[in-house]
C-alpha cells in the first residue's frame, strides 16, 4: 500500500522524493514504520508549478466545471424510454462479457491473440482459448469458459454488473437524495468483501474499522483515482435520462465513499455521458455534455478533450490509440484517466456501429471488461435495444449472475423495467 501511495502521490503532483522510502527500506519495514512512511507521504507538498486544479468536494468540483453546452431536451415517450433503458442494460452486459477474457491484457497481446484466431478486428464474442495457448501470450482470464463465443449462456458474474444492479437498488430504496452512508450500508449488507477490489476493498475495510465517508475514500487507499467509481456510475445515468447534471451528482455521492479527485470525476463523467445519450442525437454531443461535469483544469478533462480533438482532426483509430498509450501508458491499467479516454475514443471511432464500438473498447486494452461495459451502455442508451444485433444479445438469455445478495439470476428485462420506474419518477 505504501508503494502504491508513492505512485499515486507522484501522479497527483506531490513532491515525495525526499520522504519516499526505497524498495529495500519498504521490504524491511514493520507496521509502525510503514504507518510513519504513509504519514510522511500525506504531508508532502505539491510540486511548484503543478498546473491542475483537482478538488474532491462537490461544491468545489462544480465551481471548477466549465460552462456547460446547451443540453438537448429529452423527447422520448414512455415506450421509447423503456426501449432505450433496456438497450443500455443489454449493451452494458454484452460489452462487459466481451471484455472479460482479456481483462488487463496489453493491447498488442490482444491483437496478436485475435489475429492468430482470425478474430481481429472484433465483430462478435471472442473465441474460446486454444489448447495450448500460443507462446508469449498471457493466460486468458478464467472467465473465458463462460464469456467466449459459443460458451456465453447468460451474463457471467462481474463487479461491473454487480454495481449497476446495486446502484439501481440504492435509488429504489433510498430515493435520489441517498447519502454516502446509505451506499455504505448497502455495501455492507449486500456485497461480499471478496467480490470488491482495489479502492472498493480499501473503503470496505475502512468501514469495518469504523470510518465514515469521506474518510473511507482516503485512509490507506492509494487506489482512490482508479476506475472503480467509474464502473459504478451507469445506473445513475439510467435514473436521470436527459439530465447529465443530476446523474453526475448521484454518481458523486456514490463515488465519495471510495474515491477522490479524478476517481470521482470519472464516475460523474460516465453517469453524465449515459444520461446525455438518452437525449442527444450524436456521440460527439453526448461526450461534450459529459465533459461539462468534469473540472476544466483536471487531468481527466485534459485527456478527454484531447480525444475529441484527435477525432475532429481525422486521425485513424490506431494512431489515436498510440497517442493515448504515449501519454497515459505509465498509469495503472485500471486507472480512471486512461480508461475513460479509451471509452470516449471507442464511442467516437465506433461510428454508430455497436460491434465496432465495443470491439474498439476491448481492443484498446487496459481494463477491457469495464471499457466494453461503459461503451456498450452509452451506445444502448442512445440507440435502443432494437439496434443491438441478436448475436450479441441472444446469448445473454435475459439473465445475469450477480454477487449482490438477492439478485443472482435476475432477468435483464426486469432490471430494465425497474429502472424505467425510477426514471419516470424523476
Amino acid at each position: 500500500m505504501v508503494a502504491e501511495e508513492i505512485i499515486e502521490r507522484r501522479e497527483a503532483g506531490y513532491d515525495v522524493d525526499a520522504v519516499a522510502p526505497s524498495e529495500r527500506a519498504l521490504a524491511a519495514a514493520g507496521d509502525e514504520q510503514l504507518r510513519r512512511h504513509l504519514a510522511a507521504l500525506e504531508a508532502a507538498p505539491r510540486s511548484p508549478g503543478w498546473p491542475y486544479e483537482e478538488p474532491s468536494g462537490l461544491a468545489a468540483i462544480e465551481a471548477a466545471q466549465p460552462s456547460a453546452p446547451a443540453r438537448a431536451r429529452l423527447t422520448l415517450d414512455e415506450p421509447a424510454l423503456a426501449e432505450r433503458i433496456l438497450g443500455a442494460w443489454l449493451g452494458r452486459c454484452a460489452g462487459c462479457t466481451l471484455g472479460k477474457p482479456v481483462e488487463m491484457w496489453p493491447r498488442a497481446a490482444i491483437r496478436r491473440h485475435l489475429e492468430l484466431l482470425g478474430a481481429y478486428p472484433v465483430a462478435e464474442y471472442l473465441p474460446p482459448a486454444p489448447d495450448p495457448m500460443p507462446a508469449g501470450l498471457p493466460e486468458l482470464n478464467p472467465s473465458w469458459r463462460e464469456a467466449t463465443r459459443g460458451r456465453v449462456a447468460g451474463v457471467p458474474r462481474d463487479d461491473d454488473i454487480d454495481f449497476t444492479i446495486l446502484g439501481l437498488h440504492i435509488v429504489e430504496t433510498h430515493g435520489r437524495r441517498f447519502s454516502a452512508d446509505d451506499v455504505a450500508g448497502e455495501w455492507l449488507g449486500l456485497l461480499p468483501f471478496l467480490r470488491v477490489y482495489t479502492a472498493e476493498r480499501a473503503a470496505y475495510r475502512n468501514l469495518i474499522s469504523g470510518l465514515r465517508p469521506p474518510a473511507t475514500a482516503t485512509h490507506v487507499n492509494p487506489y482512490r483515482e482508479w476506475i472503480g467509481a467509474q464502473i459504478r456510475a451507469d445506473a445513475f445515468g439510467y435514473a436521470c435520462p436527459g439530465d447529465p447534471c443530476a446523474a453526475a451528482r448521484l454518481a458523486f455521492t456514490d463515488a465519495s465513499l471510495s474515491h477522490a479527485a479524478n476517481g470521482v470525476y470519472g464516475a460523474m463523467w460516465a453517469a453524465a455521458l449515459v444520461a446525455a445519450c438518452f437525449a442527444e442525437t450524436s456521440t460527439a454531443a453526448a461526450l461534450d455534455s459529459a465533459l461539462a461535469v468534469v473540472p476544466a483544469r483536471s487531468r481527466l478533462a485534459e485527456a478527454l478533450a484531447r480525444v475529441r480533438r484527435m477525432h475532429a482532426d481525422g486521425l485513424e483509430w490506431e494512431t489515436a490509440r498510440d497517442e493515448l498509450e504515449r501519454r497515459h501508458g505509465a498509469l495503472s491499467p485500471v486507472h480512471t484517466i486512461n480508461n475513460a479516454a479509451v471509452v470516449a475514443a471507442a464511442l467516437l471511432w465506433g461510428e454508430g456501429d455497436f460491434g465496432r464500438t465495443v470491439g474498439l473498447a476491448v481492443q484498446g486494452g487496459w481494463d477491457t471488461d469495464c471499457n466494453g461495459a461503459t461503451a456498450g451502455s452509452a451506445y444502448g442508451a442512445m440507440h435502443g435495444a432494437g439496434s443491438l444485433p441478436r448475436h450479441w444479445t441472444d446469448p445473454l438469455e435475459d439473465r445475469v449472475r450477480s454477487a449482490v445478495f438477492g439478485f443472482d439470476g435476475a432477468a435483464i428485462s426486469d432490471l430494465a423495467a425497474r429502472t424505467l420506474q425510477v426514471a419516470l419518477a424523476a
